[in-house]
């Protein structure tokens, strides 16, 4: 049996307090399966922004001399809290934007590995010894934070995502300013009132909701903000590298993903079939790293379309609190009319819509926004719906003649975040990871799929080549020092 969880208001959490905006204005949370309000969060202005850049900025210095091994144990406390919680910041997660209830828990659970993983990093090695070219002297590497970094976090992995951006930032000797997309923002709340309780030093973790053109923008172009990262559209993240490169701070970008799925003749077709259900559709499709494109050897692309058809045409569809449910709603009326509009678009292309695409009505569908996941064949590569980042569960299927053409194929594309192959061939696979353009590559699994310990980011449009999670998110979060000392 599920809570129920009140339409409360959440505040801002600006040097350990808890403080509502100055303009009095909130903005409500809808639940996407049935448009019911589900908390309120604030809309601040600039002024509430300012307190928490300024906190920051005082409890920098502090909080670098605590030491590091220190900084790691405040993140296992976070962890254990978070743990404590999971079952209600997963059922949030749910009613604010539709992901179904094991998939949010599975979230969750990743955020509470996330925080112990980086946790670990306070006992780990900062700096490497470098031998001097005077033997009397010692050189060596030394580790330093950036100072104040401001987190920019979206709403399809509202806890996986502002975590894994947190976690190393402050272990790493940072202190951070954390906005959160407006459409989960109740859920961002629960999660910094675990934080909260861990007992951070005042200042070091700060969060302010509000709206992009305010909160956001006010946060990248202020002249206290040391580093940037981000997580979102590509329109924005270039509005966020414009920002942070005219004042000559860091920043980290992850903007989206066109992902390709490539079968070959000789792939295993249910196992394809399977991954490539599994990337597509799961959270509807709204992921960066979702399967959006499979191309399809043409000695086998009959027999994978109607398998996959088959297939999805067995997908439960409801309100994520459901048992049994296999997808939720789309997370939000702008994403549900980004949906019908390209299910209208590529039918105008001349793509052929064999399956789904429908908004589903009823008393069990009307009050949410729900849809069946569509597949369209016919697809060529010049067509919006194979280069226009849909985020949603679309899958555009193209034919290939062979291997070096689906390649080919896959690779045209200004994207470049993740993409999977399915075959039996271990000269494919060789020349499928040496030729295809992404920075997260997969084989004979679903191109949705990113391990916490393992470097995670894209080529081309998808990023700005940095790395976030594992130990590469150390080269991002710290500055090098190089020192060399040599006795009196």
């Amino acid at each position: 049996m599920t809570t129920t969880i009140s339409a409360k208001t959440y505040s801002n959490y600006i040097n350990n307090e808890w403080v509502e905006t100055a303009s009095g204005k909130t903005f409500a949370s809808i639940n996407p399966a049935n448009k019911k309000i589900h908390g309120y969060t604030q809309s601040s202005t600039n002024e509430e922004l300012n307190q928490a850049v300024e906190a920051a900025y005082n409890a920098k210095k502090g909080w670098r001399k605590i030491g590091q091994s220190a900084r790691g144990q405040l993140l296992f406390k976070t962890a254990n809290i978070l743990e404590e919680n999971l079952n209600d910041i997963a059922e949030s997660m749910t009613k604010e934007m539709g992901k179904t209830l094991p998939e949010a828990k599975g979230e969750t659970a990743r955020g509470i590995a996330i925080l112990r993983y980086y946790a670990g990093e306070g006992m780990r090695k900062d700096g490497d010894v470098i031998p001097s070219s005077d033997k009397d002297a010692l050189m060596f590497t030394k580790r330093t934070p950036l100072g104040v970094v401001g987190v920019i976090t979206p709403w399809n992995f509202p806890v996986a995502i502002p975590i894994w951006k947190i976690a190393p930032a402050l272990v790493y000797g940072n202190t951070i300013v954390f906005k959160p997309a407006s459409e989960a923002s109740v859920t961002a709340s629960k999660v910094v009132e675990c934080f909260a309780q861990a007992g951070f030093p005042a200042g070091v973790f700060n969060f302010v909701t509000g709206s992009g053109s305010v909160v956001g923008q006010g946060l990248i172009d202020h002249p206290k903000l040391n580093a940037i990262t981000f997580t979102g559209s590509e329109s924005v993240g270039q509005s966020v590298a414009k920002s942070a490169s005219a004042r000559g701070i860091k920043f980290q970008l992850e903007m989206g993903g066109k992902n390709p799925v490539i079968v070959t003749k000789n792939a295993n077709i249910d196992q394809a079939v399977e991954g490539v259900i599994s990337g597509a559709f799961r959270s509807s499709g709204q992921k960066c790293t979702a399967t959006s494109r499979v191309i399809v050897e043409e000695k086998v692309f009959d027999e994978f379309k109607q398998k996959l058809i088959k297939e999805s045409s067995k997908i439960t569809i409801g309100d994520g609190l459901e048992e049994g449910i296999w997808l939720g709603p789309c997370a939000s009326e702008g994403q549900f009319n980004t949906f019908k509009k390209y299910i209208k678009k590529g039918n105008q292309e001349g793509a052929n819509l064999v399956h789904g695409g429908e908004v589903l009505t009823g008393d069990k569908y009307d009050k949410g926004y729900f849809v069946t996941p569509a597949i369209f064949d016919e697809v060529t590569t010049e067509m919006d719906i194979a280069q226009d980042e849909i985020f949603g569960p679309v899958i555009a299927l193209i034919k290939a003649r062979d291997l070096e053409d689906a390649i080919e194929l896959a690779n045209n594309t200004k994207y470049g975040l993740s993409a999977s192959i399915f075959t039996s061939d271990i000269n494919s696979i060789l020349e499928f990871i040496d030729e295809i353009e992404v920075g997260l590559v997969r084989i004979n699994a679903e191109s949705a799929g990113v391990e916490l310990q393992a470097p995670f980011g894209g080529m081309k449009a998808s990023s700005s080549g940095s790395r976030e999670q594992g130990e590469a998110a150390k080269d991002f979060y710290t500055a090098i020092k190089t020192v060399f000392i040599k006795g009196s």
